[in-house]
C-alpha cells in the first residue's frame, strides 16, 4: 500500500476526474469538513462511525456503508475502534443523473455480495483508471448499489451552526442519561421553555423532545453494536427508566427491537 498522509487524500481524490480512487486505512484519521467531485462509499470494518454533513448527523453502524454524493460537504469520526476504513470514490457518469440513489446521502446495509466486493478492492490503492480490470470491477460495484440499497437506515439527527442552539445540543449529547426536560435544559442556559421551543423549531424544524429521542436512539444503536452492555443497561444509560419504553421507542424509530438490532 502506498504510504501517504491522510490529508493528501483530499488533494488526490479529484486529480483524475475519470478515475476511481480507492484507499484502505487502518488507523484513526481526522478530516475537516470537505467535499469531492466524486461519489463516495465508505465502509468501516469492525467498528462504527458518525457521518456529519452541514445539517445532519448520520450513525454508521457495523455492516453498513455510507454513500455521500459529489459536492456534499461532510466529515466522519470513529467512535469505536475499527480494523479498516475502506473507501471508494467513484467517477461521475450518466448513472449519477439517471438514478436518484446517487444524489442522496444515506446509510445502507451491506449484504454479503457487497461486502465481498468491497473487501476484494483491497488489492488496489489510489487511482484506478478506465480500461483496467480494477475499473470494470469498481464500476460493477457502483452499478449494483441502487438495486441492493433500497432502504436507508431511518434515523438521522439534525444539527445546526446556530450560536445559541449549538451549545444546547452539545449539552444534551453529553447528558443523555439524565432526565432532561425543557425546564432543566432551559435553566442551564437561562432560556425560558418558550424560547427553547422556538429555537428548535425555527432552527432545525424539530421539537426539543423529538431531538432528544433521536439522540438517545442513535446513542443506543452505538451501545448495542459496539459494547457488551445489556439492553437494560443501555436503556438506563440513554435516559430511560423502563426497558419496555426504551424498546418500544427503539422499535418505532428503527423498525427492529433492540435485541434484533444487536
Amino acid at each position: 500500500m502506498t504510504a501517504f498522509k491522510p490529508a493528501l487524500i483530499l488533494e488526490s481524490v479529484d486529480e483524475i476526474p475519470e478515475s476511481a480512487y480507492i484507499w484502505h486505512w487502518k488507523t484513526e484519521h481526522h478530516f475537516p469538513f470537505h467535499k469531492h467531485n466524486k461519489g463516495q462509499l465508505t465502509y468501516v470494518e469492525g467498528g462504527a462511525a458518525f457521518l456529519y454533513t452541514r445539517d445532519k448527523t448520520y450513525f454508521l453502524p457495523a455492516r453498513h456503508y455510507m454513500w455521500v454524493p459529489p459536492g456534499v460537504e461532510h466529515y466522519f469520526q470513529h467512535r469505536y475502534p475499527a480494523n479498516y476504513v475502506r473507501t471508494i470514490y467513484f467517477f461521475t457518469d450518466e448513472d449519477d443523473t439517471s438514478d436518484p440513489f446517487y444524489t442522496r446521502t444515506g446509510i445502507y446495509p451491506v449484504n454479503n455480495l457487497l461486502l465481498e466486493m468491497i473487501l476484494y478492492t483491497s488489492k488496489w490503492d489510489g487511482n484506478v483508471l478506465p480500461g483496467t480490470k480494477g475499473y470494470r470491477f469498481v464500476k460493477a460495484i457502483k452499478n449494483i448499489l441502487p438495486d441492493i440499497s433500497e432502504q436507508p437506515l431511518p434515523i438521522t439527527l439534525p444539527t445546526t451552526e446556530n450560536t445559541r442552539l449549538k451549545p444546547v445540543l452539545k449539552f444534551i449529547q453529553e447528558n443523555l442519561a439524565e432526565s432532561l426536560t425543557l425546564e432543566s435544559v432551559g435553566q442551564e442556559f437561562n432560556y425560558s421553555e418558550r424560547t427553547l421551543i422556538r429555537l428548535f423549531r425555527s432552527t432545525m424544524d424539530i421539537s426539543f423532545f423529538q431531538y432528544l429521542k433521536l439522540a438517545r436512539m442513535i446513542r443506543a444503536m452505538g451501545y448495542l453494536l459496539e459494547t457488551d452492555k445489556t439492553i437494560s443497561e443501555i436503556a438506563w444509560d440513554t435516559g430511560y427508566n423502563s426497558v419496555s419504553a426504551f424498546s418500544n421507542t427503539f422499535y418505532k424509530l428503527v423498525g427492529k427491537r433492540p435485541s434484533d438490532f444487536q
